[in-house]
């Protein structure tokens, strides 16, 4: 007898998703939220480190008190997603973001570092944002043979 996959996976809302952070029940573990099932997010490497920070900080000149840069911080989508890409560039809107993180009409630019996760990056959240009307989405492919 075979089972069915979808009818055996459990979809988290956002609200439940931040129940069991609140409780502990994520600690320690790098996990983000996409279409309402909980993914592991692999380890940062030197390279990714390296250039997400350069660019964040590069970003943050640039643009001054016109944007927000958060490096490696959530963003609220529908659908029950909850990425952290490497660069969100969103509205400043202050203290608000003690309430919520940044929503689609608050961004205006994400950018991932990718290595070892290309195909969720170029399948999975091309898709999650798209359908979110997030405008600006780039992936920079990381080498590992430079």
């Amino acid at each position: 007898m075979s089972l069915i996959a979808d009818k055996w996976t459990i979809k988290w809302t956002i609200a439940e998703y931040h129940k069991m952070i609140s409780a502990g029940i994520l600690e320690n573990r790098r996990v983000e939220l996409l279409k309402g099932e909980i993914v592991e997010m692999a380890p940062e490497g030197e390279p990714h480190a390296y250039f997400s920070s350069e660019a964040g900080e590069y970003l943050i000149r640039l643009l001054g008190d016109r944007a927000t840069i958060r490096s490696a911080k959530p963003i609220a989508l529908p659908d029950n997603s909850e990425p952290e890409p490497d660069i969100a560039i969103v509205q400043r809107l202050g203290r608000e973001y003690l309430e919520h993180h940044p929503y689609p009409e608050n961004i205006f630019w994400l950018i991932e570092y990718s290595d070892s996760t290309l195909a969720k990056d170029l399948e999975t959240k091309t898709k999650i944002y798209a359908e979110a009307g997030i405008p600006e989405y780039w992936v920079v492919h990381l080498k590992t043979d430079i």
